[in-house]
């Protein structure tokens, strides 16, 4: 599915737009020219379908350089694995604070057996460890192409979470993995690493970036005015009050 000149989605599950497996995270395929990422890999139960979409749209697979993940829970990070395997030369990145455990496959880290006990995972599913080629540190940038993707740290939804910003064609877009949705809502779990304030300050970071379009991790996408989600979030948070929670 083709959103803008240079971004596509390939991947998305129940919580989106049901192209591949129900378990898959939105996983975005950025064109910049000569050279494309991927955002985010699923939970790697729908690779084949992953690439047949990522191929449909006229890439091949050797055009794939880097694999960008905003964080490490299953749903988004599960296929980088399978994705490294089946992509040549795929750059793997994610947050320095978090890549042992992608190397792990440490499944005690992202609260893995959390989600089987909520029913996102089968019993039998599991976490593949994966090679990460670097270790992405706030405000670092990195080229692809003719664009530029700068990483931002956005923990609360999870320790090492990270936003990703692209700009194109005078347009502003922002990855923003599960760490906003469509309407300011936001994503709190039972879980070790979830923290409010943190998740309040990273919603803070993104106040001024003037983001055109605006493309989370699951639900609706937004492909103008994108930073009325981020105002809506701090106009809860300026009230003293915890923005709504995505369901």
């Amino acid at each position: 599915m083709q959103l803008s000149k240079s971004v596509y989605l390939v991947g998305s599950g129940a919580a989106g737009f049901s192209l591949t497996h129900p378990s898959d995270c939105h996983i975005y395929l950025v064109d910049g020219g000569g050279q494309a990422a991927l955002i985010d890999a699923g939970a790697g139960l729908g690779k084949t379908a992953v690439l047949e979409n990522i191929q449909s749209h006229g890439f091949s697979l050797e055009d794939i350089h880097y694999l960008f993940l905003t964080h490490l829970h299953a749903d988004h990070a599960g296929g980088a694995a399978g994705l490294h395997g089946a992509i040549k030369n795929l750059d793997v990145l994610v947050s320095q604070k978090t890549a042992f455990a992608l190397r792990e496959g440490d499944e005690a880290a992202i609260s893995l057996a959390a989600g089987k006990r909520g029913g996102y995972y089968e019993p039998e599913y599991h976490f593949e460890p994966c090679p990460v080629d670097l270790e992405l540190v706030d405000g670092q940038a990195i080229q692809v192409g003719e664009v530029r993707i700068k990483a931002i740290e956005t923990p609360g939804h999870c320790a090492g979470h990270m936003t990703f910003v692209m700009e194109d064609a005078n347009r502003t877009y922002m990855f923003s993995g599960d760490n906003l949705f469509f309407g300011g809502k936001i994503l709190l779990q039972p879980l070790p690493d979830c923290n409010l304030q943190e998740q309040i300050h990273s919603i803070e970071k993104l106040a001024d970036l003037s983001i055109d379009v605006f493309l989370p991790g699951h639900g609706c996408i937004s492909l103008q005015d994108g930073q009325r989600h981020i105002n809506e979030a701090l106009s809860w948070t300026g009230r003293c009050m915890i923005p709504p929670g995505f369901i």
